[in-house]
């Protein structure tokens, strides 16, 4: 599968990796903006819409292997022989996939609050509510707002929920268009169905001896104490930070998070 992807920055030096940056669940490769515009300065920095997401094609499969052979494939497309990855949430996940997978690829791996382990189901919810508006009686973004108030409180939620909505027929497969206004620019059916696979472990049978840095929100409880041994375990020469957050760590301190990658990449202050 050919991905959706932005560059921004020059072409970098032999001594200067490509920067590529993977979003989470339900988000895309606009959600790194202030952290891709810092770094583009410094690298040419690739932000990739995963598949299902953003503006990347639709399938009915999504597994980690194949979100890292699809990472494979862009990467050749571009010609780039080794990249830094940065990955956060289900990005990460990808990211400590791809890790293990094609090795001899990747320079320098950052997984931001994500560990290996399987996790309980958070979203399932969030799907089934999205499933069930019917867009063709909503009129616009507000409209579909309140039609989710109930299910999913958190206005804040909502709203990043909401950035997948799009004028029906935009960057969207003509199947999945309604044809009267409103559609989800994700493909919802698809995360429903592989929803239980992306809640699964990953790297369990690997070792990874690259450089890694894994941060981690203090306030979020996606990797958790328990989880650094784990992930010692498989990321050798991991190395860990943490920075006063929830879950979305670099949205919510884009300055200490730019800092504490930018040492750990060697440069991009």
């Amino acid at each position: 599968m050919q991905l959706h992807y932005q560059i921004l920055g020059d072409k970098t030096s032999a001594q200067t990796q490509p920067l590529i940056l993977l979003h989470g669940l339900f988000g895309s490769g606009d959600n790194w903006g202030t952290v891709a515009k810092h770094f583009s300065q410094h690298y040419q920095v690739i932000s990739v819409d995963l598949r299902n997401h953003g503006k990347s094609p639709h399938s009915d499969s999504q597994t980690y292997t194949e979100m890292a052979d699809d990472l494979l494939k862009l990467c050749d497309t571009l010609c780039l022989d080794r990249i830094h990855l940065v990955g956060h949430s289900l990005g990460g996940k990808v990211a400590m996939q791809f890790a293990t997978q094609f090795p001899d690829r990747l320079e320098k791996l950052i997984v931001v609050d994500m560990a290996i382990r399987t996790y309980p189901d958070a979203y399932t919810h969030m799907i089934d509510a999205m499933m069930a508006v019917d867009l063709s009686t909503m009129q616009n973004r507000a409209d579909v707002d309140k039609a989710l108030i109930s299910k999913i409180p958190h206005a804040m939620v909502r709203q990043f929920l909401l950035m997948n909505l799009i004028k029906s027929g935009v960057n969207q497969p003509e199947s999945d268009s309604n044809k009267t206004g409103l559609a989800w620019r994700i493909n919802l059916a698809a995360l429903r169905a592989n929803y239980p696979s992306l809640l699964q472990a990953v790297c369990e049978s690997a070792r990874y001896e690259n450089p890694s840095l894994f941060i981690r929100g203090e306030r979020s409880d996606y990797v958790q104490d328990s989880d650094i041994e784990h992930i010692k375990a498989h990321f050798i020469n991991a190395q860990f930070a943490s920075l006063a957050t929830n879950h979305w760590v670099h949205a919510e301190q884009p300055q200490a998070f730019i800092e504490v990658v930018a040492d750990f990449l060697g440069s991009g202050k």
